[in-house]
């Protein structure tokens, strides 16, 4: 049974609208919404993308998405008509009115789909979930979904909210035997290689002598801090991630330990884990055998969706914690960041709806919660422990690290992938931010609460079951309290910015930003901005000794209190329960990284204030500057920055040196420019060697360049468009709406800064849309990039604008990305860091450095185009000051041609027409 109402699918001001009696009309805007008001709630894809495209404000919808998170949760889909029809196996409508006339049919769809699976266990309270959806808030989908499931009589209940009550334990097992340390042979690894692939596989000799190379790594040690090192750079399409798949895989199978599979981008991360189908085809020995781990942050936390569900305002927020609990119930791990949780539910019903239900802000009570045996992060933790393959980011990897091996312990066997983005991950997790945000952070994360809605839970109350009445803890807890006060509190960022700061280290970050607005041009006013620490202003050296002793006011109690807790673990072994060890050792570990480890990098920051400047042309180990950091012209946070001048010297240290073998593998490693400048066949490699921290360590890293089988000369065309100003937003907008036609969409336009994306997108948008091509945009479009990059994959017609992370992070094979056009040459941003790093990384070539740089992310963006053997694609460059050198990353075969705008337009179009070869 479905609503009697219209379907409606949105252009850019215009629609098609499927009438309840079956006429199919496509009209402006202002017509849909003059008829809408005399029909039904429309069927639709996206109600607020939807209403935006349209130019009307938003109104009740029966919005499919809303009926597939009910009826498919956990299922992937990209949230538009053609999507959902993908998702469903339903042939993807040509057009808007193809797409508005299949709607009811994908209603159906889904509605038949719940029927079929009424009696699996995990729909057995979906009926009284939907039931008390259409009582208290009139659910349109309510009565179909009863009647699907049969039940069109059941009572309402929040009960099937409560999912935490039907989810599995975790079970704790002993500790693992130590892991043996057998060797993988070149020989063995292309077996495993072949039994993946299985018979009749196309042969792919690249991919095997990749996984020959990558075996390498899975050596046994020889000597303490000597890992054995693979730095293997594998052309696009050779098939990198199977080929050390296969070794590691074996590796840990045989040895009896988990092999550690790090990214760079959750993209990524996700196609790893989505290729490890190959191996283990069997859905439970897959769960079993492979672990996706990311940071705490990432996960549905249990608690917070039992407070929410709790909560004042439900009536808001029923349907949304309805969907994320049937989602709940079916996801793999309760990744809600990148896994299985459809990320267009925060578009749906606002950010606030989902993002409160993760512990962003370390607050987790770890044992103390009663869901801690339920909890998805705990159950993916354990796991872990026992898995062959744990696909996790560089980022967990190197803060764990960091922290001394942190809950998963330390890997003895480590895969980097995206390898070239090492030093840029090392940069942020071994950097310290002395800022109004991030001390605020502590004071909420030491007080909770002070105020307004917010449901923070201070340390007060999340350590009250392991402190209790104990006068030997609750004193040193009480003065670090007391002493959390000093430290900005609520409304700061405006008191800063009227000159009215409060507390000694308030009045830090009001002097930093005095010298900030006193050393930058006059230019810079409404942007970020930033200045040398030297020479100091003459009040700075005050306040930052004011600040330093409230910081060392506030670790002096927070120290002793650890200390106690410890002391706890060892005085009482014998009578302490199991869970109270937990939580004692949980309390132990937040109060060390959370504050006494900021609070340290704080004070040695200020401390380094009173040191005398560092002679000029000197080579400093680290970087500190002060900045003012602005959003639209606001004034959000000012503060003091430290950052490593090589980033990759901690890298090396706390992650490489302590594991047992190291596969470092990317497209990209090495600069192709560097071999041609220095005339010198292993500079490239030197410079690879560099850039991820090889060069840092003991024993030298075997190298191994397997070269992409695609023919690249063939498939691609490479252009510099030569007649379009740079500054002139009106050339620029005319030049990608002029390229996206010619191509017919498929279209990804890459940007070095937001202010010119939004700039273009407005004035493109509506042209396109008129010409049938929709055009999504990051930073413009309510959705988060991996939403973005889905529905650019299944929209063939479609265009997408994005900056940095569309170049890094997209994988869309096939027509659906044919066209790829940057608006100018991506140089590094000319910063204090940037500036220190190429005056003494560069090895007397400051020059160089920066065209490595910038030559570098012209490959990776070059690379997007070609993703299959069968892929073709024209990449376009809209900078005539681009210089010939910077291209010479392209792959072998690609000749760059600059031409006028008119003849781009006319070379993408023929060559598009064409077919390959």
């Amino acid at each position: 049974m479905l609503p009697e109402a219209p379907a409606l699918v949105a252009g850019f001001g215009r629609g098609a609208l499927l009438t309840p009696d079956g006429e199919l009309l496509t009209l402006p805007a202002a017509e849909i919404g003059r008829r809408l008001r005399d029909l039904a709630p429309p069927l639709l894809v996206h109600g607020p993308a939807t209403w935006k495209r349209l130019g009307l404000p938003p109104g009740p919808a029966c919005d499919l998405l809303e009926l597939f998170a009910f009826c498919r949760p956990a299922q992937p889909a990209a949230p538009t008509p053609r999507g959902l029809a993908i998702a469903l196996d339903r042939e993807a409508p040509a057009d808007d009115e193809a797409a508005a006339a299949l709607l009811p049919e994908l209603a159906t769809d889904l509605l038949r789909h719940l029927a079929h699976s009424r009696n699996g266990p995990l729909n057995r309270d979906a009926a009284p979930l939907a039931a008390k959806l259409g009582a208290q808030i009139d659910w349109p989908w309510a009565a179909s979904i009863l009647a699907a499931l049969g039940q069109p009589e059941a009572r309402p209940s929040l009960d099937p909210l409560k999912v935490w009550r039907r989810l599995p334990d975790w079970e704790d097992e002993s500790p693992p035997p130590p892991p043996a340390h057998t060797p993988i042979t070149p020989a063995e690894a292309r077996r495993r290689l072949a039994d993946i692939l299985g018979e009749g596989a196309e042969q792919r000799p690249q991919q095997s002598d990749y996984a020959s190379a990558a075996a390498a790594a899975f050596r046994a040690r020889e000597a303490q801090g000597a890992p054995n090192l693979v730095l293997a750079e594998a052309g696009t399409g050779t098939g990198k991630t199977l080929g050390y798949v296969a070794p590691a895989s074996l590796w840990a199978e045989r040895n009896g330990a988990p092999v550690w599979i790090s990214t760079f981008t959750r993209n990524l991360q996700r196609q790893i884990d989505q290729e490890t189908a190959r191996l283990y085809p069997d859905p439970a020995e897959r769960r079993r055998r492979v672990v996706v781990r990311k940071g705490r942050e990432n996960y549905l936390c249990l608690l917070n969706l039992e407070e929410q569900t709790a909560s004042a305002q439900l009536a808001g927020m029923l349907l949304p914690l309805a969907l994320v609990s049937r989602w709940a119930l079916f996801t793999r791990d309760g990744d809600l960041m990148g896994g299985d949780f459809p990320g267009w539910l925060a578009e749906l019903f606002g950010h606030h709806a989902v993002w409160p239900l993760a512990d962003r802000r370390g607050e987790c009570v770890h044992s103390a919660c009663s869901h801690y045996k339920q909890c998805f992060v705990e159950h993916s933790i354990r796991r872990a422990k026992t898995a062959t393959l744990v696909v996790a980011n560089h980022a967990l990897v190197m803060v764990q690290a960091a922290l001394g091996g942190g809950e998963d312990g330390r890997p003895l066997r480590l895969v980097f992938d995206e390898g070239h983005h090492l030093f840029d991950a090392a940069d942020a997790a071994f950097s310290a931010d002395l800022t109004g945000g991030e001390t605020a952070e502590l004071r909420r994360w030491l007080l909770g609460a002070e105020g307004g809605r917010s449901r923070a839970r201070g340390l007060s109350r999340r350590l009250e079951e392991v402190i209790g009445d104990r006068p030997d803890l609750l004193m040193p807890l009480e003065e670090a309290l007391q002493a959390a006060r000093a430290l900005p509190g609520q409304g700061w960022p405006s008191r800063l910015a009227e000159n009215d700061p409060r507390g000694a280290v308030e009045d830090f970050l009001h002097a930093v930003r005095r010298q900030v607005l006193a050393r930058i041009a006059e230019t810079d006013a409404g942007y970020g901005a930033e200045c040398d620490v030297h020479p100091l202003n003459p009040d700075l050296p005050e306040v930052a000794d004011a600040a330093a002793d409230a910081f060392a006011r506030l670790h002096a109690p927070l120290e002793v209190l650890r200390a106690r807790l410890q002391a706890r673990l060892e005085d009482e072994a014998e009578d302490l329960e199991l869970g109270d060890r937990i939580r004692i050792e949980a309390a132990v570990r937040g109060i060390e990284r959370r504050a006494l480890m900021p609070l340290g990098s704080w004070g040695a920051m200020l401390k380094a204030l009173r040191a005398p400047p560092r002679a000029p042309g000197t080579r400093p180990d680290m970087v500190d500057w002060f900045a003012l950091e602005r959003r639209e012209g606001r004034e959000v946070d000012a503060g003091m920055f430290r950052h490593h001048l090589d980033p990759t010297e901690p890298f090396a240290t706390a992650v490489a040196a302590p594991a047992h073998g190291v596969l470092i593998t990317s497209a990209t490693l090495r600069d192709a420019g560097e071999e041609e400048e220095a005339d010198d066949p292993d500079a490239a490699w030197r410079g690879a060697e560099a850039r991820t921290g090889v060069a840092h360590l003991a024993a030298p890293a075997i190298r191994a360049a397997v070269p992409s089988p695609f023919d690249y000369a063939s498939h691609t065309r490479a252009l510099v468009v030569t007649d379009v100003a740079r500054e002139d937003f009106g050339q620029i907008a005319a030049a990608y709406r002029a390229l996206f036609t010619a191509a017919g969409g498929g279209g990804l336009g890459l940007f070095t800064a937001v202010r010119r994306l939004r700039e273009v997108h407005g004035r493109i948008a509506e042209p396109l849309a008129a010409a049938g091509i929709p055009l999504y945009a990051q930073h413009v479009d309510a959705m988060d990039n991996g939403t973005l990059v889905d529905v650019f994959r299944a929209e063939e017609a479609a265009c997408l604008l994005g900056t940095d992370a569309m170049r890094d992070g997209v994988d869309v094979p096939g027509r659906s990305l044919r066209l790829l056009v940057f608006d100018r040459v991506p140089w590094p941003r000319p910063t204090i860091l940037h500036r220190e790093r190429r005056l003494h990384l560069s090895e007397g070539r400051p020059k160089a450095y920066d065209d490595a740089l910038a030559r570098h992310r012209l490959r990776q963006a070059f690379g997007r185009l070609v993703r299959r053997a069968d892929d073709k694609g024209v990449f376009v460059l809209l900078d005539a000051r681009c210089p010939s050198r910077l291209l010479a990353g392209l792959p072998d075969g690609v000749i760059v041609r600059r031409l006028g705008l008119r003849d781009a337009v006319a070379e993408t179009r023929a060559f598009l027409d064409t077919a390959p070869g």
